[in-house]
């Protein structure tokens, strides 16, 4: 069965630029209702993750300041977000979404969580938007309960997964690929295990190809026992930071690579939703419920 981790409590930010984000996470799993992709017993909820478990892969001193409200103010602009302990609480969630979503992946070969994808959190920092990393944390938390060995994460939102790159590197057992807009934020780039930096206004043919090239090159240097996907849908022509040219289509043929290759070489896969910035709202939902549709066809739920 199909499992996805879904978050009753949302915090909407107080910048009004950044509402439609925090509204998608509502609405996806009120379409996959609606079109019928599945159905109340395929969802859970998560609780809220605990101090040891953030510390699997942030500083404990990152995490007091995080959990007590009490980062500086530099911290605080560099995340993006005004500090408030509902945040801090709804990030906990999420982390513990994509944990007991990868019990799941073991379990059914995928899961989802309806949030995370916050690649920019780093060991010791917040960045754009991201307090807590999901997808770093779950992956040492594998590693840590000898869950898996070799963890690879695939990150191809159109903003590098700075953070992730941070946490990991040197790291022998979790592999980090991102294929990323080369000029886009962040603006000085970690290096990940495995960095692909896209020009501008890149179309669907150019993107499929080469991605097809750099998944197979990422599988085959990682040999991944569990995958991580960081799904973002900010590779959009209509997204207004992607700065890439993708349509719809083409993020969906994106997703049908990754989910094949992990069918393929029979690895589970967690999915966190990641950025996604359309003018309308639909485009955005649309193309992260895709996302669901394409693991449904090709895990053969």
């Amino acid at each position: 069965m199909l499992k996805i981790a879904h978050h009753p409590v949302y915090i909407h930010p107080l910048r009004e630029g950044h509402r439609f984000p925090m509204v998608k996470y509502e609405l996806i799993p009120a379409q996959l209702l609606h079109e019928g992709l599945v159905s109340e017993a395929n969802f859970f909820e998560p609780t809220l993750a605990s101090r040891a478990v953030l510390e699997l892969a942030h500083a404990p001193g990152y995490v007091d300041h995080l959990l007590a409200c009490t980062l500086d103010a530099k911290m605080v602009r560099r995340i993006g977000f005004p500090l408030s302990k509902a945040l801090v609480e709804r990030e906990c969630m999420i982390v513990d979404g994509t944990i007991q979503g990868c019990h799941y992946a073991l379990q059914h070969a995928v899961s989802f969580n309806t949030a995370g994808g916050t690649h920019h959190a780093g060991r010791n920092f917040g960045e754009g938007f991201c307090l807590l990393n999901d997808q770093a944390i779950a992956a040492a938390y594998l590693i840590e309960q000898k869950l898996a060995e070799r963890v690879l994460v695939i990150d191809l939102d159109v903003h590098q997964g700075n953070g992730t790159a941070h946490i990991f590197a040197g790291n022998q057992q979790v592999f980090t690929f991102s294929m990323h807009g080369e000029k886009n934020f962040p603006f000085v780039k970690e290096r990940s295990h495995m960095d692909v930096g896209l020009p501008d206004g890149i179309e669907d043919e150019a993107y499929i190809s080469l991605l097809q090239e750099q998944l197979a090159q990422a599988f085959y240097r990682a040999a991944p026992d569990f995958v991580f996907y960081q799904a973002g849908v900010d590779i959009l022509a209509t997204d207004k930071l992607g700065k890439l040219k993708l349509t719809e289509d083409g993020c969906k043929r994106r997703d049908e690579l990754v989910f094949n290759s992990c069918f393929k070489a029979n690895v589970p896969v967690q999915v966190s939703m990641g950025g996604g910035y359309s003018t309308h709202i639909k485009d955005i939902v649309n193309a992260h419920v895709n996302t669901y549709r394409t693991a449904i066809d090709v895990f053969g739920f």
